[in-house]
Parts: C-alpha cells; structure tokens; sequence
C-alpha cells in the first residue's frame, strides 16, 4: 500500500488546523510551497512537508517545563456542572479538588459517576429543577461544560433574562446562587465563530452582569497538556470581581503524545490497554479500510474504490480528510467523536481493520483503567466521546489550585 505522496488545499488545510487563506499566504511567503502536482496539474502540497511544518507548529513558542502540579494549601471544593461521565471531575480530582456534588441529566453517565466514585453527590435530572443555594459561599470553584445554543437578543448587551432557557444561563444562576471566587465554563472550539461570535460576547456579558470579570479566553490544545488526541477545548474563565488576582492558564508541554503512548505500556499507562468490547465494521468496510495504509485515508484508495467508496462526495470540494481514515501509531488520534464508525469522522486501529474498543477509547480520552463506563457499548462511547479529556482536566485543576492558594494567602487576616 502506498500512500498518497500529496495533499490539496483543502486536505492540507484540514491536517494542520489552518485557513486556507494562510496556507496560500504560506506559500507566497515562501513557508510552504505548493507545488503541480504531475497528473492533473493542480496545484498541491507534498504530505511529508506539511506534517513536517505541523509537528514544529506544535512545538514552536512552547518553553519546556516539566510541570504545572501545584500543591493545594487549603481543602478546595468544587461542584460540577453538566457533568457527563466523569472527565473534567477526575481530572479535578487528580489535581487535589474535592468534588462536592455533580449535576448529570443524562443517566447512564450518572449511573457511571455513581459506579466509580459511591462517595460522590450525583444530582440526576435537568439543572432547571435544582436550586444550588446551600452552597452558597462554602464552594471554591464552579465548572461546568455547557452546551453551545443560540440566544435571543433583545439589547444591545446580552443580560441573565435574554438567555432564559438556554443551558448557559442555567450555568450562570448556578454561579450567581453558589458565588464561588472563580467558576470555569469549557466548550468546543466552534463556539468562538457561533453566531459571529455574538454567543461568546453574550456570555461574556452575562458573567460581568452577575460580578465576575471574564479573563481574556483560550483555546486549550489537548495535545499540549498529555493528551494523544488533537482536541481543542475553549475555556472561560470568570473571577469575581471583588478579587484582584490574575488568573494564568496551565502552560503547555512541549512533548506531544502519540497512539502509540494510549494503547501501550509506557510513559502514559503502566500496561498495554486492557481487552474490552467495541463496534464492528460490516464486511463492505473492511474491504475498503484494507486498503488504506496507517496514517492513510479514502485518497489512498485506488481510483475505482474511492469513486464507488465516496459515491457522489467524490466530485465534491474539500479535502474529507477524516474517511477511510486510520490512525497511525506515531501521531495523536484524531478527535474522538461520540460514535467510533461515523463515515466523516473515522477512526479505524493501525493494525486492525476495527473501530477503538472502548477501552482504548477510555485511553485515548486519558481515563484511568479503572473507571468502568455503564450501559451499553454506544452508551459507552459516547460517554467516552463526550468527555473532557482527563490530563486536560488535571492540568486546568492545577492553574485552579494555583489561583486558590494566591486568593487564600491573600484574603488571611493580617
């Protein structure tokens, strides 16, 4: 199997996460060349080189540090919102924040939650009928990752009443009722340009409205906190405004976990990944996926296959870089998605012609081997699919305690 030595605009785009505005900058520029391709003539980029310039991209600007642990001072609290099956939790969890209760409306999430940490508060059900109010003042942090859902705007300034009904607004009354001094909301990447990007600014709005000043948001690299996926989580981060403290995101590493550290023993996971349950392809597909070498997709299928493989998205634009899709061992997977056979967003083993077990989901998301996932296995992976990944979580939980350690050294009696 030899795999397509070219990319166009559109794939070469879709690898490096890059407007194809800035590719063909790039290419005036000298930064990466496109060049014609030999059978067609178009013009097209060579795949080495733009996986070459997307592994220094990752690492470029980025100091080495070997650390963001920080140890907690106090016994810091935290109270959980929307909180799936566990990720952005255990994550907290490992950074030495004490999960006082959790808000699920989903129930095999919640059953997961229960399974794994008895101890744990799990408040099943819509976060509409829960009145947080006896947490008042006794809770250190707010998190929660709510879904991204238009708002109706009635002013010019989005407040608390124009977001009634939607999930944020839910997250804000659950901050303005605990009054924690700093509340953390996480989101997809998708949320800076939803609505052009007035979504954002109403929530940004919003959290001012209720006495939190909002500091300037990023979009966290999984990649970058020992993850071995490329997903991209936005977080946002409001402090109340009676403190005058700065807030500082969790500073990246400079290594970049790869598959191969998910699923064997080594730096990551002290054993191979556990054997587990996981989807099957019908037999249509595993005559295709055959075909396609590690780190291959549907362009490296010979001609006739991608044309029967794609049917009519054949003759389409865009690269569609994430069918027929198989991961390789030396490059973090793709981003999970809530079904492992979805034909956009494939992600089939190196070596086997499968979907990720459910386990090697679980490892992929950074989840310890010993949190088991209830219901059954589609219940599972979207469980997994959904989670924030669990390294993330830590690494944000470290920034977290830092903060916290500042704010109760300074507001001790003298």
């Amino acid at each position: 199997m030899v795999m397509n030595e070219y990319l166009t605009l559109s794939e070469a785009s879709e690898l490096i996460g890059k407007s194809k505005e800035t590719l063909r900058r790039w290419d005036r520029e000298g930064k990466l060349s496109a060049v014609r391709e030999p059978m067609s003539n178009y013009r097209v980029y060579k795949r080495e080189e733009v996986q070459t310039l997307f592994t220094d991209f990752l690492v470029k600007d980025i100091k080495e540090i070997t650390t963001n642990f920080v140890e907690p001072e106090n016994d810091y609290s935290v109270l959980e919102l929307f909180a799936g099956a566990g990720g952005l939790a255990v994550g907290m969890e490992k950074a030495g924040l004490k999960c006082v209760a959790l808000n699920e409306i989903d129930k095999w999430a919640c059953q997961t939650l229960r399974k794994n940490r008895p101890n744990w508060k799990v408040m099943e059900g819509d976060i509409k009928e829960f009145d947080f109010t006896e947490y008042h003042n006794k809770v250190d942090v707010v998190t929660g990752g709510f879904p991204c859902q238009a708002f109706s705007y009635a002013g010019k300034k989005l407040g608390l009443a124009d977001a009634r009904g939607t999930l944020f607004y839910e997250f804000a009354r659950v901050v303005k009722e605990v009054n924690p001094p700093i509340c953390i909301g996480e989101n997809v990447r998708g949320l800076l340009s939803h609505e052009n990007g007035k979504t954002l600014q109403g929530m940004i709005s919003i959290l001012d409205e209720i006495g939190y000043n909002v500091v300037p948001f990023q979009v966290l690299k999984a990649i970058n906190y020992k993850v071995p996926q490329k997903r991209e989580r936005l977080i946002l981060v409001g402090i109340r405004k009676d403190i005058d403290l700065k807030y500082e995101y969790p500073k990246p590493y400079k290594k970049i976990y790869n598959l191969k550290d998910a699923l064997k023993k080594g730096e990551l996971f002290e054993c191979n990944v556990p054997k587990s349950e996981g989807a099957k392809y019908p037999k249509s597909k595993i005559d295709v996926l055959d075909l396609v070498p590690p780190k291959g997709y549907w362009r490296d299928l010979p001609l006739e296959i991608q044309k029967q493989f794609m049917g009519g998205s054949f003759h389409l634009g865009g690269g569609k870089t994430g069918i027929a899709r198989r991961i390789g061992w030396d490059e973090p997977c793709l981003t999970l998605t809530c079904s492992p056979a979805q034909k956009q967003t494939e992600r089939c083993h190196p070596d086997e012609t499968r979907p990720f077990t459910v386990r090697e989901y679980a490892r992929i998301q950074t989840f310890p081997d010993e949190w088991k996932f209830e219901g059954s296995v589609a219940q599972q992976y979207k469980q997994i699919g959904n989670a924030v990944p669990v390294n993330l979580g830590r690494e944000v939980g470290y920034s977290i305690v830092k903060f916290l350690n500042q704010y109760y050294n300074l507001s001790k009696p003298k």
